[in-house]
């Protein structure tokens, strides 16, 4: 008998040794694949996101110059009145959102390789255009040219980030854009400082060489572009062909998860127009750009005419605010990613900035050394309010039809912001700005709340899914972020 039970604990100790050395050999292929995923993600983080980052940067120093030239005497050289110089800033956007809603949802048929660098040359010319204008006719051409041509531009970068990476290697990729974006703003600072130097040279004011230097270097890179960024990552030059079979796993990975491949149909324009939470975030994105834009554009002309800081003081003053800006968005967004955190990363900088504007709407009773302080709190959120809202929509949404149609809308609709931003600054409400700070608290005050409503809808349908149960969708069709499958980041 124990012949006879030995011969039976055999199989089955033979059965679990093979069980285990199944389990150990999926590891160790696991964690090679890993290491492959690794270094290719790696690959990217340098081929692909330094050409986003410096297309981000030079797209902010192009449409926010303006600021910039209007402290070195463009108001005066072109003879603008009133609340002209607000309409020039304004007029950049209506064809910037009439354009960019098509645009994110085009550029993935029509290619990247092509879209970018076609919409980067064409806005260097515009801006370029800027150093040769005579009057407000002129340079509100220019301003509409540019705000049309500059559309293209986030919407593809947005995506082209979607395409290349996976759902949680994202939200980092995207605050890169808006790191940049804060960036932008100092080196414009730097640079406007810098051309201040200029002034005279081949008979132009330094306000024109700006637009010409800086437009200059747009059609440059946007040359450049056509070369270095490629039209997939089965021809990318940086890829070798272990590469391209660990980007084909990963893209087959994204879309089994995401559903779809990237092209939107009506049915999934259809799921992004009835999604409550799209109208949400939207909204928070028209009140978070006009924040943005209105202090990025308008942080030099109120230190000039508001803080009564020279001309020299209100362009270099300007660097260490954006600075910080791009510093504070940068460590939340590595952050935000890395937790996965995106509830948190939208809400802790909006107390800064109500303060930063509260104090400023004190005006007259508040030192200056203060105000100026006020405006680093007011940096440590303008760039974390559309940059965290943006990533934590994009996250929650698909198939990814669904996700290009959302941003698309919500990008679009939300650049009303950049309106509403240019009109919010009169020159004639100098010193105190009084409408332009009390709207942008107002602003942040509204994000900070319908924040809060966006995370009770992704918790109630989270509630909704685990009640349904963790079912299988088998029609691909069907499928979209409020499948049981799909799991919301907050």
């Amino acid at each position: 008998m124990a012949m006879s039970r030995g011969s039976e604990d055999r199989p089955e100790k033979l059965e679990l040794e093979l069980d285990s050395q199944v389990q150990r050999t999926e590891t160790a292929e696991d964690a090679d694949f890993r290491r492959r995923e690794l270094r290719v993600v790696a690959k990217l983080d340098l081929y692909i996101c330094p050409i986003l980052i410096v297309l981000q940067l030079i797209s902010f120093l192009d449409r926010g110059n303006i600021g910039f030239a209007a402290t070195q005497g463009m108001i005066g050289d072109l003879h603008l009145v009133g609340t002209q110089v607000n309409t020039a800033i304004s007029l950049f956007y209506p064809l910037y959102i009439l354009a960019e809603f098509p645009a994110a949802l085009i550029v993935k048929r029509v290619g990247f390789n092509l879209v970018i660098p076609t919409a980067t040359l064409c806005w260097g010319i515009a801006c370029l255009g800027n150093g040769f204008v005579k009057n407000f006719a002129e340079l509100t051409a220019c301003r509409l040219l540019l705000g049309m041509f500059e559309a293209f531009l986030f919407p593809s970068l947005t995506l082209m980030l979607a395409n290349w990476y996976k759902r949680d290697e994202i939200g980092l990729r995207i605050s890169y854009l808006f790191v940049a974006s804060a960036m932008s703003s100092a080196f414009g600072g730097l640079i406007a400082f810098g051309i201040l130097h200029m002034e005279g040279i081949a008979g132009y004011p330094g306000w024109r060489w700006l637009y010409i230097i800086e437009g200059a270097i747009t059609v440059v890179i946007a040359v450049l572009c056509y070369f270095v960024i490629p039209s997939s990552y089965m021809t990318a030059y940086f890829l070798d062909e272990d590469d391209r079979a660990i980007m084909r796993l990963r893209a087959e990975l994204t879309e089994a998860y995401n559903g779809g491949r990237g092209h939107y149909t009506r049915s999934e324009f259809i799921m992004a127009i009835m999604d409550i939470k799209t109208w949400l975030h939207t909204i928070v994105q028209v009140m978070s750009l006009t924040v943005l834009y209105g202090f990025s554009v308008f942080l030099p002309i109120i230190l000039r005419f508001g803080f009564n800081y020279s001309v020299e003081q209100s362009q270099y003053l300007s660097i260490p605010v954006f600075f910080w800006g791009s510093i504070v968005y940068g460590v939340c967004g590595y952050l935000s990613d890395r937790y996965t955190r995106r509830f948190l990363a939208c809400i802790l900088g909006a107390p800064l900035g109500m303060v930063g504007y509260a104090v400023l709407l004190g005006d007259n009773h508040v030192a200056v050394g203060v105000k100026y302080f006020a405006c680093f709190l007011i940096a440590s959120c303008a760039w974390m309010l559309g940059g965290a809202n943006l990533a934590w929509f994009s996250t929650n949404t698909a198939p990814d039809g669904k996700r290009a149609a959302s941003i698309g809308l919500g990008l679009s609709l939300g650049n009303v912001g950049g309106i509403i931003s240019g009109q919010i600054y009169p020159q004639t409400h100098a010193p105190a700005y009084t409408l332009g700070h009390a709207w942008s608290l107002g602003a942040i005050a509204l994000c900070f709340c319908l924040w809060w409503v966006l995370r009770h809808i992704y918790y109630k349908r989270e509630a909704l899914k685990e009640r349904m149960g963790e079912v299988s969708v088998l029609d691909p069709g069907c499928f979209s972020d409020r499948s049981p499958s799909y799991k919301y980041e907050h």
